[in-house]
């Protein structure tokens, strides 16, 4: 069982180590396990102590989409499962398809369809947590502040109970809590790409969940030697070092590490159970490049 929490908006509690769905789909391209596996991996993860999700309404592809896969496994939820969902420049998984100027998900209209899509897919009457994603290819200027008053309009019907952003600098986060009450930020953060170090001690220092994709991906050969000594002194593997060295890095950091394995979904959990010492850590931190200011 995963004994430490975060809160998100004071009231949802999360287990620090969750499950990312978007690997179940395939999408936007790659292998995907047979649906039979997608379920039994969603079920194990909640029976191994997962109560958080993030997945979004065009995390889909060739007919495999992710909410219809939770909703299938899991419905009617458990009542501590917090789902997460995503809006953005995309609302369908085809959409991925389309010239960026045809891309509308961050339009007002764009954006209700979105959550609404999320909401019927998942088969619920209000979202947990919707992030807004930003700064898509084709879309380097979204328009943050109409996006959030739009995704507020929506909360304030119930259809959302909390908001978070997602592919931002620390700039757009200061922006964005300055417009609404932010819950989370999801950027790509790991070991060995660590520009958004200031980014995860502003959001520790303002109560805000940082939820890394791509935890595990993209070591360079220093790093991976690295986590290999660690991994072999804890009897562990890299990725759950790489795992729980995010835990260790910031109590605002909560996983969401995707697989269609069920063997690779225990290992990931089991990371939320090893504590790296200080002499770990240290030779962790030799690993890595200082991120340039």
């Amino acid at each position: 069982m995963i004994d430490e929490q975060l809160r998100l908006g004071g009231d949802l509690r999360i287990n620090r180590v969750g499950y990312g769905t978007m690997k179940l789909t395939g999408w936007p391209r790659g292998g995907r396990p047979d649906r039979d596996t997608g379920t039994a991996i969603l079920r194990r993860a909640v029976e191994l102590g997962v109560n958080h999700l993030d997945t979004s309404n065009y995390y889909a592809r060739d007919g495999v989409a992710a909410n219809e896969l939770i909703r299938a496994a899991l419905h009617p939820y458990p009542g501590d499962l917090v789902i997460v969902t995503k809006v953005g420049a995309l609302v369908e998984g085809d959409d991925i398809l389309l010239p960026p100027a045809e891309q509308r998900g961050l339009t007002p209209d764009g954006l209700r369809r979105g959550v609404e899509a999320n909401l019927r897919s998942l088969g619920v009457d209000r979202l947990d947590v919707v992030n807004l994603r930003l700064g898509d290819r084709g879309h380097p200027d979204a328009p943050l502040e109409a996006a959030l008053e739009t995704l507020m309009s929506l909360r304030a019907e119930g259809l959302i109970r909390h908001l978070g952003i997602s592919n931002v600098s620390r700039a757009e986060f200061e922006r964005a809590r300055a417009v609404a009450d932010i819950v989370c930020v999801q950027n790509l953060y790991n070991i060995a790409a660590r520009a958004d170090d200031p980014l995860v001690d502003a959001c520790a220092a303002a109560g805000v969940a940082y939820v890394p994709f791509f935890p595990v991906g993209g070591f360079q050969p220093l790093t991976v030697a690295q986590l290999a000594t660690v991994a072999d002194r804890r009897g562990a593997t890299v990725p759950q070092v790489a795992l729980a060295w995010l835990l260790a890095r910031s109590p605002a950091i909560a996983l969401i590490p995707g697989t269609g394995s069920l063997s690779h979904l225990e290992e990931n959990v089991a990371a939320g159970r090893l504590r790296l010492t200080d002499d770990d850590l240290a030779l962790l931190g030799a690993a890595v490049t200082t991120p340039a200011p």
